[in-house]
């Protein structure tokens, strides 16, 4: 479990960083096994092209974060009393069945608790993109957050800048406030 969460622990530019070597299109090793493998035949600019670009930050996105999904993920789990799947054993029920209607329903809010975290993270996404891409090429990563940062800090035009910051902020709030409301009707932890 402590190895799961080693992409968790990594610092988020320490890994941005050791993922743009490894999206590096003359020395990175992706390339290289891609290569050797006979899978492409020429490098491939992993970060210099639009596509490409956009495909890796995501792929770095998701390996930083998965392991904290798993982690509630498994407390979630860990909380489902095995009464239950003792019961539905002795009823006849099949591992397809116990899944579908002990496990699922009772991981529901773990879940949307987890899809929140996830959804906040990926609207907010700032480090890990700037260090590999700057928002480029061609802006096809530029998040809020690194069009906001560069509208402050590059051009200096604070005011439109922090408008940009505030708006990312309320987003964020009427994201929380719709997961809030469909966890409270569909009888989540918070009803």
């Amino acid at each position: 479990r402590a190895a799961v969460l080693l992409p968790w622990a990594v610092p988020t530019v320490v890994s941005a960083k050791i993922w743009a070597w490894i999206f590096n299109t003359d020395l990175g090793i992706l390339n290289y096994a891609l290569i050797s493998f006979g899978l492409i035949n020429a490098d491939i600019n992993w970060l210099g092209k639009p596509g490409y670009a956009l495909a890796a930050a995501i792929t770095v996105d998701v390996w930083k974060t998965t392991p904290f999904a798993a982690l509630l993920l498994l407390a979630g789990l860990q909380v489902i009393p095995d009464e239950l799947y003792k019961a539905a054993s002795v009823d006849g029920a099949s591992r397809w069945q116990k899944f579908r209607h002990i496990t699922i329903p009772h991981l529901k809010p773990v879940i949307m608790i987890v899809l929140l975290f996830r959804t906040l993270d990926a609207f907010r996404v700032f480090d890990a993109i700037y260090i590999l891409t700057g928002g480029g090429p061609a802006n096809t990563t530029e998040t809020l957050s690194i069009y906001a940062y560069k509208i402050l800090f590059q051009t200096l035009d604070f005011g439109y800048g922090s408008t940009i910051a505030v708006s990312v902020f309320v987003a964020v709030m009427f994201i929380s406030l719709g997961y809030i409301m469909i966890l409270r009707r569909r009888g989540g932890l918070l009803s």
